[in-house]
């Protein structure tokens, strides 16, 4: 049975631009598959360590931690999800390099307070959508079983990249975050559409030489 579906609407208008035909031309190839869940898993294990690591930074923030808390219990049942079809598949769980995506990303972020909070919160935000996005555009080309539990995640992904965005609205405490999102959107677009040389779950177009 096919999850039911979600509205992505909100979340390409706040990615601004969706992922490269190409990208998904090879991540859909047979012979990419096992990197692409190896990715994804190490993807999910990091998204629950960011949440967890906001969590003893902040303690003071309830609300934070309330979203956070089970925002990393979900992506490591997420986790657990992706390693029980990798082990299924016979695909050996290696260490694989990080996709330069995420610390770029992170690279945009404040030093100072309140800044550092709601920019990691606002990178965050567009982690998750990205993920969503992957997800819903991924599932039409892939075989059923993994078609079936990429639909199966945009529920939660969905309402992880809001819970972002709305605990980085909160944690602004009413100054304007906009300026801050077209900065971190100018950079994710960049670094979705340029070229990578190495396919991993965020990586951008694949390199010519590297996509036959």
């Amino acid at each position: 049975m096919k999850a039911a579906t979600t509205d992505l609407s909100d979340i390409l208008e706040f990615l601004g631009s969706p992922t490269p035909a190409a990208w998904l031309e090879t991540a859909a190839r047979p012979r990419n598959l096992p990197l692409l869940l190896i990715d994804h898993a190490n993807c999910e294990k990091k998204a629950a360590s960011t949440a967890l690591n906001l969590m003893y930074r902040y303690v003071e923030h309830y609300p934070l931690l309330h979203k956070l808390s089970r925002l990393a219990r979900e992506e490591l049942r997420h986790f657990e999800q992706v390693i029980t079809l990798m082990k299924r598949r016979d695909i050996n769980y290696r260490q694989v390099s990080a996709s330069r995506y995420a610390g770029d990303l992170r690279g945009l972020v404040r030093t100072t307070e309140p800044g550092r909070l709601v920019d990691t919160l606002l990178v965050g935000a567009f982690i998750e959508a990205r993920s969503c996005e992957r997800f819903a555009a991924l599932a039409p080309l892939l075989e059923d079983e993994l078609a079936d539990f990429y639909r199966s995640l945009l529920k939660s992904e969905a309402r992880h990249y809001k819970d972002y965005l709305r605990l980085a609205e909160a944690a602004a405490d009413g100054r304007e975050i906009e300026d801050r999102c077209v900065e971190i959107r100018k950079r994710e677009t960049e670094l979705i559409e340029s070229e990578d040389a190495e396919f991993r779950f965020h990586s951008g177009a694949p390199a010519t030489s590297s996509s036959r």
